[in-house]
Formats: structure tokens, C-alpha cells, sequence
């Protein structure tokens, strides 16, 4: 967990990897939940028998759950003191590059793209988030989040 006592520490950082998740994995019971949260329930996502002889040969997770943990890894790996309030702006650019069978290990690198002053005295974010596999030679997904912060 990287710790800042301000915003104003992280404009220098601009182009680094700021940090990185701890790994978590993916289980069919969350991809069943967010199957039911969003009523997407493709046999490839869903039906672990048929999955097993579809074209992953495992059931895999909805490009859109990878997405959805990115408040989670941003929260499990940094921790900004003065901010009171964060929001999530929107996504520039988001690529789901490959499939993540259900069993997996995921973790995230957040690269801090630009950091601008806000209204507020707040600062927006935008962030390039890889979302790696454990084991995997490629990203599983590539995001830019924009995140607003206000002291």
C-alpha cells in the first residue's frame, strides 16, 4: 500500500507506475453474482459444463467484472490522507485483450498519465490501469480511469 500525505505530492509522478494490487482471484460465484447484477448470463460466463467445451475451455469473467475491480485495486493499493472525497470521472480508453478464466489471479499497475488541477482545490487523475493474469504473457485489460480527488 503506497501512502500520500497530499495531492500535491503526485503530479511529480507523472509517466511512473504509482503502484501495484495485491492478486485476487476470481471465483464462478462472483461471476454468477455479476451475472445476476447486470443480466448478462452468457453460457460462456454461466454454464461451467458447456463452458468447458467452448472455445476457452473454462468459464471466463465478464470483460465488464475485470473493469468493475478497479476501485478495488485503486483502494487496496494507495491511500491519498488529505483526500475527503474521490469519484470516478469516466473511462478515455478501455481494451479487454484476453479472456480471464474463472480460478484466476488478478492484480493491477496504475501509470499516472496527467494530474490537473480542479475546481475545489481537487485534482483529476487519468490513470493507464493493466490488469494482468497471473501466469499470462499479456494483459488481461488495459483501462484509462479518470479519477477526481478533493482535500
Amino acid at each position: 500500500m503506497k501512502t500520500f500525505q497530499l495531492l500535491s505530492e503526485l503530479p511529480p509522478l507523472i509517466g511512473e507506475v504509482v503502484a501495484t494490487s495485491d492478486w485476487i482471484t476470481i471465483t464462478q460465484e462472483q461471476v454468477n453474482l455479476f451475472a445476476e447484477a447486470t443480466g448478462d448470463h452468457q453460457w460462456i460466463h454461466v454454464d461451467e459444463e458447456r463452458a468447458k467445451a467452448g472455445p476457452f475451455g473454462a468459464p471466463i469473467a465478464h470483460g465488464f467484472l475485470t473493469l468493475s475491480l478497479l476501485p478495488r485495486f485503486f483502494e487496496a493499493s494507495m491511500h491519498i490522507a488529505q483526500v475527503r472525497m474521490g469519484v470516478n470521472y469516466g473511462l478515455n480508453k478501455v481494451r479487454f485483450v484476453a479472456p480471464v478464466p474463472v480460478g484466476s489471479r488478478l492484480r493491477a499497475h496504475m501509470k499516472l498519465l496527467s494530474c490537473d488541477p480542479i475546481d475545489n482545490n481537487g485534482m483529476q487523475m487519468i490513470w493507464e490501469v493493466t490488469v494482468e493474469r497471473e501466469g499470462a504473457t499479456k494483459p488481461v485489460c488495459v483501462a484509462e480511469s479518470i479519477a477526481r480527488h478533493y482535500p
